[in-house]
């Protein structure tokens, strides 16, 4: 997606350092930088956090990649009707772990 609308306003903004460092902490734990968040905020969009993301996503790569050396191991023959049942397991957690983390979201 290309964003055609650049910004061209420049705003100068004094703020409590202590206010600085509060709306700093916050951008920085979600994601975006201080202008992103300062703007998303003053705009009355939600901004949402969502916490133990980056643990599931780290399982389910690791579950891709399981996944891919069976096949290329089936792939060259080296192997025959592998046993799933390990990665069912794996990806049902991840599975739960994604429903708690949406639960939390709501």
């Amino acid at each position: 997606m290309i964003k055609t609308d650049k910004k061209s306003k420049i705003v100068a903004l004094r703020f409590r350092e202590s206010d600085h460092q509060r709306i700093k902490q916050k951008a920085e734990k979600a994601k975006m930088n201080f202008t992103e968040f300062v703007t998303t905020s003053a705009l009355g969009k939600k901004v949402t956090v969502i916490e133990g993301l980056d643990e599931v996503l780290k399982e389910q790569k690791a579950i891709g990649r399981n996944i891919n050396q069976l096949t290329t191991l089936c792939n060259m023959g080296r192997i025959n009707c592998p046993d799933l049942k390990e990665i069912k397991e794996q990806y049902a957690q991840v599975l739960t772990l994604l429903n708690e983390i949406v639960r939390r979201c709501k």
